[in-house]
């Protein structure tokens, strides 16, 4: 099964080439699918880099870093963001919320600090200089944040992953043609308006790109997402799935947008945080993305946010960053995603009902 996901990964995904300077990140946790992932890479001729994580490490940064240090813009990191060719970041937690106790100020001027890095990273993606994807290995810690058991959890991942399928490229072939189907419906509308008891909230998208994930850049994939105008967000809605940003969980959140921008905002759990979060700057008070969760082999939410924002039958928006590909102009030192379960919901395009129950009627 490693080997499949390996060969997943460079041939599908990053479609790795001779000569590519490849960075790859990940913790210890993921060695054995690191071995398979080495060979693959290898024997393409590409050249490959580790970036060995650590949350312990990540938090005794975060907890014992002077203000001069949280600030540090490193020239080492903009060189490497600059200059890779492929990005492979695979999930693989040995601890799900090492920063829970940190405080959300100190992680601010951080994401300050490496707002460069971000823009680099999202001109690059834009531009299509730069080849990346994220997935996850299945660790006990995500199974335990899971409420899972770790064979659970496997099972669940290389379901979500499309593995058990003979041929798992041609399994995700077969997921981009309905979903491109879905982007020809979404790219008529000019304005979309999301509508259940809890939510009333309605965007411009006119003009904008939806682009069809079927894994080349999250895997899994299985969502088609676009930027809203960064002006054109009007009304409320509550993102009813929970979230965990940077170690940080946060329930219910509730956000109030006027001209594009956040007005009002309120969680039941992680509320301090994400006000800290909307102060980082101009940015993050708008919308960068928008999207429609399409991978229905998803069926429920496991605190990864890679997971989740595919769940079949939700929708996610991420505060933040937009990315330039989709004609998104946002810029923010944050990027971050929030879910809201669709099975009691409506969508409109233009006044005319597309979305209903956590299916769209085409």
């Amino acid at each position: 099964m490693l080997s499949k996901f390996a060969k997943l990964i460079v041939d599908y995904c990053v479609e790795v080439r001779e000569g590519d300077e490849v960075l790859v990140n990940a913790s210890y946790e993921a060695l054995p699918l690191l071995r398979e992932l080495w060979k693959e890479l290898v024997s393409r001729g590409a050249y490959p880099r580790l970036n060995m994580t650590d949350e312990v490490l990540t938090e005794i940064f975060y907890r014992y870093a002077k203000d001069s240090l949280l600030d540090y813009k490193s020239k080492i990191d903009k060189y490497v963001v600059e200059n890779i060719d492929v990005r492979i970041s695979i999930i693989s937690s040995t601890h799900t919320k090492p920063l829970i106790n940190i405080d959300p100020e100190r992680m601010k001027r951080r994401s300050m600090a490496n707002r460069e890095l971000t823009e680099i990273f999202m001109r690059r993606d834009g531009e299509g200089s730069l080849r990346w994807v994220v997935t996850a290995f299945p660790t006990k810690a995500l199974a335990q944040e899971a409420g899972m058991s770790p064979l659970e959890f496997e099972d669940f991942v290389y379901r979500a992953l499309k593995l058990f399928h003979e041929d798992p490229v041609e399994a995700w072939k077969e997921q981009s043609k309905r979903q491109e189907e879905i982007v020809k419906l979404l790219s008529k509308a000019s304005e979309l308006r999301y509508v259940s008891d809890d939510t009333d909230l309605t965007v411009k998208v006119d003009e904008r790109i939806w682009i069809n994930d079927v894994g080349k850049k999250n895997m899994p994939g299985g969502e088609v997402f676009t930027a809203p105008h960064e002006d054109g967000v009007d009304g409320h809605i509550l993102f009813d799935l929970p979230s965990v940003w940077r170690g940080i969980e946060v329930r219910n959140v509730k956000l109030k947008f006027r001209n594009g921008v956040v007005v009002d905002a309120e969680a039941e759990v992680g509320g301090e945080f994400l006000k800290k979060a909307l102060e980082t700057d101009e940015g993050a008070k708008r919308l960068g993305e928008l999207a429609f969760g399409l991978n229905y082999d998803i069926t429920k939410p496991i605190k990864q946010i890679l997971f989740d924002e595919k769940i079949g039958g939700t929708v996610h928006m991420a505060l933040g960053a937009a990315y330039p590909s989709t004609g998104g102009k946002n810029v923010s030192a944050i990027h971050w995603d929030m879910i809201k379960d669709m099975s009691r919901a409506k969508v409109y395009a233009d006044g005319e009902l597309i979305y209903e129950g956590g299916q769209f009627k085409i």
